[in-house]
């Protein structure tokens, strides 16, 4: 490679990632409204807001190319780095809790029963929709997007080039779907 197509290809990357940057500063403070929203329908999620958001970035700013993406295309992979955040957590506290499940362990920030409630949740949520991915891979990636990511359903029918009617009757199939199968009776 000659030292000009170098030139050329480091500057392609700076602008790639100075082109993340500003997506991802113009949607910081959506994803963060985003990642409050997944907070509050649990009672006690494994992570702050601030760190969901951040822990998204670490890995969005491993591929700049998802700058040159839409807003909902950027959208719907930060609604599945947040869900990668999450299910990290989520399993990190499991292994921590069984490598000591004889300690007794004090924890007064949060209500303990309800973070091993929500870490459950969450797993068992993540391994459903792994398994819905399997047999229906675009009803698996609206949930993703609307639950993770906080996309209205026009938005997902525009991302994905159906619809408000078929993402209305995806969303509903999965929705049953997904009751059955986490359903613990």
């Amino acid at each position: 490679m000659d030292e000009h197509s170098e030139q050329r290809r480091i500057a392609a990357a700076d602008n790639s990632r100075e082109n993340l940057d500003h997506v991802f500063s113009l949607a910081y403070e959506e994803l963060k409204l985003l990642a409050a929203a997944v907070r509050r329908s649990h009672s006690s999620p494994p992570v702050s807001t601030t760190t969901m958001v951040n822990e998204a970035w670490i890995k969005l700013a491993r591929t700049p190319e998802v700058a040159n993406t839409s807003p909902l295309h950027f959208r719907r992979i930060a609604a599945r780095a947040m869900r990668q955040v999450l299910i990290s957590e989520a399993r990190r506290r499991n292994a921590l809790k069984r490598e000591q499940s004889g300690a007794i362990l004090a924890d007064f920030a949060v209500d303990a029963a309800n973070r091993v409630v929500w870490d459950s949740e969450l797993l068992a949520l993540d391994q459903a929709l792994d398994e819905l991915a399997k047999l229906n891979p675009r009803q698996a990636q609206m949930v993703e997007s609307r639950f993770f990511g906080g996309l209205e359903m026009r938005e997902i029918a525009v991302l994905m080039d159906v619809s408000e009617a078929t993402v209305l009757r995806d969303w509903r199939a999965a929705r049953a779907w997904l009751a059955a199968r986490l359903d613990p009776a």
